[in-house]
């Protein structure tokens, strides 16, 4: 059966703290979604507050807040939450012999800098530099050639046991109406299916980031309860599934991954529902 579409501005009565997805939530292909810049608008005017839960390991947080700004939204850093800080956060507290051997753009690889580790570009590695990797991680589907890393990597991993690290899960990304992308997860998962092994992932459907987030939250709300939070995204088994292996409630919009046409299919072959299913998150 159908789920029933909820406004969102009813949702926000019912909860004070609210965790968005970036894209296919406040964004996509077009730019910024019809009526996002208003909605934020009023949830900082009125008692909610609200973080940004983003599986983008390409840019830091400054970065990102930089492009939204761009784009018409007046987003601060400290809001926006990154599957790219929690494989810095990874990174800095684990001992590592040796360069962390990173794929994705040199901007992506700032995440490696700021863990206090020696950064090596995949496109750069030679293989007399093989004993010099003590890391690998995926951070990005650009700033290489793919067909050239993939076998560097699986290469690598077939000589070295170090640790693997997948900072966005993505599968694919939509990249205009009816056409995505292979995204860095699909990467990864490749390498994971050719030596059969299991990475480290971070971003969700892993809990790594909403835990972060409500950590976050409760520092300025100590009373804070999981049962204040809503989880709003538009990827079932992204999104929503990672919210309710945390707990936390869940609204899905239709302005992303899961369209109005696909949504009874979608929830019905992933066995993911929903609390709460909404057009967008525009009043």
């Amino acid at each position: 059966m159908l789920m029933k579409v909820t406004p969102f501005k009813e949702l926000l009565d019912q909860y004070s703290f609210v965790l968005f997805d970036s894209y296919g939530v406040l964004k996509n292909y077009e730019g910024i979604i019809d009526g996002v810049a208003e909605t934020l608008q009023y949830i900082r005017t009125d008692s909610n507050t609200y973080r940004i839960l983003t599986n983008d390991a390409s840019s830091s947080p400054g970065r990102l807040s930089e492009k939204f700004k761009r784009g018409g939204l007046e987003i601060s850093d400290h809001r926006i939450i990154t599957s790219g800080m929690m494989a810095r956060s990874f990174l800095s507290t684990k001992t590592i012999e040796g360069k962390v051997l990173y794929l994705g753009t040199e901007s992506s690889s700032a995440y490696v800098l700021e863990a206090g580790k020696e950064r090596l570009s995949a496109a750069d590695y030679a293989p007399d530099m093989l004993d010099e990797i003590g890391c690998i991680v995926f951070l990005d589907d650009e700033g290489y050639d793919w067909h050239h890393a993939m076998n560097t990597v699986v290469n690598i991993l077939r000589k070295r046991s170090i640790p693997t690290i997948v900072a966005n899960s993505d599968l694919l990304y939509p990249v205009r109406q009816n056409e995505v992308s292979i995204a860095t997860g699909a990467l990864a998962r490749l390498v994971e299916q050719v030596l059969g092994r299991k990475f480290i992932h971070f971003g969700k459907p892993d809990v790594q980031m909403f835990a972060h987030a409500y950590a976050d939250l409760q520092e300025g709300n100590p009373d804070l309860q999981k049962q204040d939070i809503l989880m709003v995204g538009d990827t079932l088994h992204t999104d929503i599934l990672g919210a309710i292996k945390f707990g936390i409630d869940t609204a899905l919009v239709l302005t992303g991954n899961t369209t109005e046409e696909s949504l009874e299919v979608a929830i019905g072959s992933t066995g993911i529902q929903p609390d709460y299913v909404c057009h967008s998150i525009a009043f």
